[in-house]
């Protein structure tokens, strides 16, 4: 077996990700297939937007869009098909689901940086910005489109790239409704955790408890400075992960027997494929929080503790290569506990 604690192919640091756009209205950095070929189905991107910025009206072609909002307070629009239109206040701890297609923006209107999470369906998403569609038609085009004379349209700078960044001119127009709730909008941070237990707890964005929800979840995992994500795997789904705050360490086996071993840190993010085996340990010494995104409305997992308890302690020493008489006395466990205690030291490097 190899053990590799400095670089594994399923991780890099968002923070230091491919540059989308960078400029003094903010930044877009993200990690695609293209920089971590190992992702399938998800990629993942942060977006920080300062005060009076926003991310300009696009659409993302090939993936539903699920994004949490780390800090700021910004208005979100989507204009659904059936000519559906939403406007609402995201804050902090908050989410939004805009799915494949949907013409959607995301503007600061608040006085302090908005910072964005977004997981995308895809593992290389594309994008078209609406501004940048309008160069691809003529004057004439637009006229017809709009009942006006085309002559309207030679006045404005028209191109096919796309601004994805842009000022806001003015205040912001924030409609009364962006303040009431939208089947868009889940509050995830706001729920009770679902799993609550001495050495972590999780809340959960799944179809369950948001019905918007059709081929992407999230996890808000918080384990303690003495706690860890037993070693389990997920049958059917991948997963993907953004270290929000904290330290930890990860191991994963693939297929060819071979280990993968690091450390993460605040701004890493990493991706596991389905079904394979692996496990989180807080190496820190406060609480870590993970944000950790699902390529399905509703993951589901198969975890160690419970693996042992399926088994008679014939078949398991059969399995481990071991005398009966040398097993240890596994605890029976009918449900896994997703995070448990950790009563040994952390392992050295």
């Amino acid at each position: 077996m190899t053990t590799s604690i400095t670089r594994s192919t399923h991780t890099l640091s968002l923070l230091d990700g491919e540059i989308v756009e960078e400029s003094d209205l903010g930044s877009m950095r993200r990690v695609t297939a293209d920089n971590l070929p190992i992702l399938k189905n998800l990629s993942i991107k942060r977006v920080l937007l300062n005060p009076g910025a926003m991310r300009t009206p696009h659409w993302h072609a090939n993936a539903d869009e699920l994004t949490y909002c780390v800090s700021g307070t910004a208005l979100v629009s989507i204009l659904d098909t059936g000519s559906k239109f939403s406007s609402f206040v995201v804050t902090a701890g908050q989410m939004f689901h805009a799915e494949s297609g949907s013409l959607h923006h995301i503007e600061n209107i608040g006085d302090d940086v908005a910072e964005f999470i977004i997981a995308f369906r895809n593992e290389r998403p594309e994008d078209f910005g609406f501004g940048a569609t309008l160069g691809a038609f003529s004057d004439a085009v637009l006229g017809n489109t709009y009942d006006l004379p085309s002559s309207d349209f030679a006045k404005i700078r028209r191109s096919t790239t796309d601004h994805k960044l842009a000022a806001r001119i003015g205040d912001p127009q924030i409609p009364a409704s962006a303040y009431l709730g939208d089947p868009h909008k889940f509050d995830v941070e706001a729920q009770p955790p679902s799993l609550n237990y001495v050495s972590g707890s999780a809340r959960f964005a799944r179809d369950q408890y948001w019905p918007a929800l059709k081929d992407i979840s999230m996890y808000s995992l918080r384990v303690t400075e003495d706690g860890m994500r037993e070693p389990h795997w997920h049958p059917v789904t991948a997963e993907m992960g953004y270290v929000q705050h904290g330290d930890a360490r990860m191991t994963v086996m693939n297929p060819d027997g071979t280990l993968d071993t690091w450390n993460m840190t605040t701004g890493d993010m990493y991706f596991i494929p389905r079904a394979y085996p692996h496990h989180i340990e807080n190496i820190g010494h406060d609480d870590w929080h993970f944000l950790i995104f699902f390529d399905q409305p509703f993951p589901a997992d198969i975890g160690y503790r419970a693996s042992a308890s399926a088994y008679s302690r014939e078949v398991l020493a059969a399995a481990f290569d071991t005398h009966l008489d040398d097993l240890p006395t596994f605890p029976f466990t009918p449900a896994d506990p997703l995070v448990v205690g950790r009563l040994n030291p952390v392992d050295p490097r």
